[in-house]
């Protein structure tokens, strides 16, 4: 029963989502949670993170990792990248993962140059700022 209250709720929520395609490529770049708001309405707002997201796309096929900025205004990272597709269905757009034998989808709610939200089949929502690096040697 709970899946199709979700299903249900994923379904209401795409039918009035309004990304284009022609959006998709403002995903590409850093970008820094603000806040996590979870099915019961409680939320987590994120002041200062450690760690930021680099996602890279071209043609629908791309990848998502984890970075750590530095004071230079340059970042650490590892090798290990979730590939990412984006696939279009019923005038919404999901970012969908498949790694290690583990696959997932989260749907676009909103994009814009500064900012995006997502919502997981968990009924979690995601919000992201295009992240500003802090270089200290200016």
């Amino acid at each position: 029963m709970k899946q199709y209250l979700i299903i249900g709720l994923l379904f209401c929520i795409s039918c009035g989502s309004k990304i284009e395609k022609d959006q998709i490529p403002l995903l590409n770049g850093y970008w820094e949670i603000k806040e996590v708001i979870f099915k019961d309405g409680t939320k987590k707002e994120y002041s200062v993170n450690t760690t930021i997201d680099f996602i890279k796309i071209d043609s629908l096929v791309g990848y998502r990792k984890k970075v750590n900025p530095k004071f230079n205004g340059t970042y650490e990272t590892s090798n290990d990248a979730e590939p990412l597709k984006i696939r279009i269905a019923n005038d919404s757009i999901f970012m969908s993962y498949n790694k290690d034998l583990n696959a997932w989808e989260e749907l676009i709610l909103s994009l814009s140059n500064k900012s995006f939200s997502v919502i997981n089949h968990q009924g979690i929502t995601y919000k992201y700022e295009r992240f500003e690096p802090i270089n200290i040697n200016q």
